[in-house]
């Protein structure tokens, strides 16, 4: 099988490949010097969409409607933007080896692709509950949610398993998001995580409290402080029961589990330096190894804002990411230079009518503000982090464009506080006058 030779080789077909691919056309990629290496079976997806819009049961989200680039206002690159700009799509296609020293990657089909410069895309996996041994955890109707294909089965479950009762394993993200959708779709809904409360990586008790009281109100079951610790099966090997490390026993026709994910690195091990868990990047993206870049949730990049050297799995950082990597590599080969990335970490989340974002970083004492009673029909609260007598972090419920925009702002400039019960009052207007 004789190897085929490119310029630039994306490995890794989600979010950051489709946001890189738009900025080398935008930078004039001649026809044939781009490939991407994808193991799915579609072009580059906004992935957010499969635990939200995908699975509603009225007016789904379906491809080719929420290709990349628009969960940012773009251009949807449909598979023939990419033939029109002369950019290979290579699609499910595993890669199994890379060698950075004579820069080559082989697929499981045993292809061989050269390149000149690469960029690591290859993003997260899911963490699996069989990963740990967990009894019972290989049985039918047990899902996780990735990609397309892990939403696919999911639709099917759904529409199988009609009013059944689901559970879901974990409280961040994607346990907050599914269970909003399931019980969108009518499912008897059970959410279980080990910690106090839920989100606990970024929510303080008081914001985690007005979500959790308010997926009560939905008729959302919450059982806190315990995990999963085996699964019984039917006579056909589907879930039927998920028994508790506190003794309870849920019953449950499906289970969805989300307790996080891990960057895949694998293929890079041994060859790059690593930092974090992550590839060690600079604020180009560019890795230890002469022409090689990482991007997405495998990089650990030079945080500007706080001096530090940090690893972010999300969206917003996906994009940006691999913009800032494809102009680093343009300009280097025009003998120009670029901005350092210069990054405002940034995270938000929609469910049933709800939406929040937040900036910044969550460390220090924190100042709750506005109206965050769950049963108050449209809620806006907010809360501050104040870090050595400066905002460090904005988050917000329910705020409109301009507002989000000015908890961007206010964490981005860090303004001082001297009370924190006055700011606590000010609340969302200490934001909107900065």
């Amino acid at each position: 099988m004789a190897a085929k030779s490119f310029k630039y080789v994306i490995v890794g077909g989600g979010v950051s490949a489709g946001y890189a691919a738009r900025e080398f056309a935008k930078q004039g990629v001649k026809p044939g010097e781009l490939a991407i290496i994808s193991k799915e079976a579609v072009a580059p997806y906004e992935r957010p969409a499969l635990s939200k819009a995908y699975l509603f049961p009225e007016s789904p989200a379906r491809l080719p409607g929420f290709h990349v680039c628009v969960g940012s206002g773009g251009e949807r690159l449909l598979p023939e933007w990419y033939k029109e700009k002369g950019i290979e799509l290579i699609l499910s296609t595993e890669i199994v080896k890379a060698d950075l020293a004579v820069k080559t990657l082989i697929s499981a089909a045993g292809e061989t692709f050269n390149y000149q410069i690469l960029i690591i895309a290859t993003g997260s996996s899911v963490i699996r509950l069989t990963d740990f041994g967990v009894q019972g955890a290989d049985a039918k109707n047990i899902y996780y949610l990735r990609e397309i294909d892990d939403a696919d089965k999911l639709i099917e479950a759904i529409k199988a398993k009609k009013n059944g009762k689901v559970v879901i394993v974990g409280g961040g993200y994607i346990g907050l998001e599914l269970s909003a959708v399931m019980k969108i779709n009518n499912l008897d809904v059970s959410m279980v995580y080990p910690e106090p409360w839920c989100m606990p990586r970024l929510f303080t008790a008081d914001i985690a409290a007005f979500y959790e009281g308010f997926y009560k109100t939905k008729g959302i079951q919450i059982i806190k402080g315990t995990v999963a610790v085996g699964f019984t099966a039917d006579s056909n090997g589907e879930v039927k029961e998920v028994k508790l490390k506190d003794g309870r026993v849920l019953e449950a026709d499906i289970v969805v589990v989300g307790v996080g994910g891990r960057p895949l690195t694998t293929l890079f091990k041994g060859q790059v330096e690593e930092e974090k868990g992550g590839i060690k990047t600079d604020s180009f993206f560019k890795t230890s190894v002469p022409n090689v870049y990482a991007v997405g949730d495998v990089a650990t990049f030079p945080l500007k804002l706080y001096k530090e050297l940090r690893r972010v799995e999300h969206v917003d950082h996906s994009r940006k990411s691999a913009e800032q990597a494809v102009k680093a590599i343009k300009a280097s080969e025009e003998g120009k230079t670029i901005e350092e990335y210069d990054y405002l970490p940034f995270f938000y989340s929609r469910s049933f009518d709800l939406s929040w974002q937040f900036y910044g970083d969550n460390v220090g004492d924190t100042v709750i503000f506005g109206d965050n009673n769950p049963e108050t029909p449209k809620p806006k609260f907010g809360s501050y982090w104040i870090k050595d007598g400066k905002v460090f972090g904005a988050f917000l419920e329910g705020g409109t464009p301009e507002e989000n925009k000015a908890i961007a702002k206010v964490a981005r400039v860090q303004p001082p506080v001297e009370n924190l019960d006055v700011l606590s009052k000010e609340g969302l207007s200490f934001a909107c006058k900065i």
